[in-house]
């Protein structure tokens, strides 16, 4: 870890997916995560499957319990925001230490989600769902 990285208060990223940005802060802790002010399992409803998302890239560094997470997230649904946070967590868990690149690299933490919903089309009734076809 470099001087400079050790004298900041905290290490700060932003991270997306879908139509969510999650802006993540990681402060030296416990382990508890704050997202928009609630413990995580409070605000994702005790989903396990969101827990996981989360927490895998401290899983894969082994950094789990070395920082407080403290999540300020915004747009999409629980799954897109889920992942933004992940995604955040990644890039900030490098910025506090670049060593940390490799493994979350292999994890496919650091690349970003981009898929989005596709725009309806004129004269359809989604992007790709057209009426049914009468012949008579």
């Amino acid at each position: 870890m470099s001087e400079a990285a050790s004298k900041e208060r905290f290490h700060y990223a932003v991270g997306r997916r879908k139509s969510s940005i999650a802006r993540v802060r990681l402060y030296p802790g416990e382990g508890k995560i704050t997202v928009n002010g609630k413990p995580s399992k409070e605000y994702f409803g005790g989903r396990e499957l969101h827990q996981l998302t989360m927490l895998a890239p401290m899983q894969a560094t082994g950094t789990t319990g070395q920082f407080d997470v403290v999540v300020s997230v915004v747009g999409g649904g629980t799954s897109g925001q889920a992942g933004a946070v992940r995604h955040g967590i990644s890039r900030a868990l490098i910025r506090f230490d670049e060593e940390l690149r490799d493994p979350l690299k292999k994890g496919h933490f650091l690349t970003r989600d981009s898929r989005e919903k596709e725009r309806k089309k004129v004269g359809l009734k989604r992007a790709r769902k057209a009426p049914q076809y009468t012949k008579r």
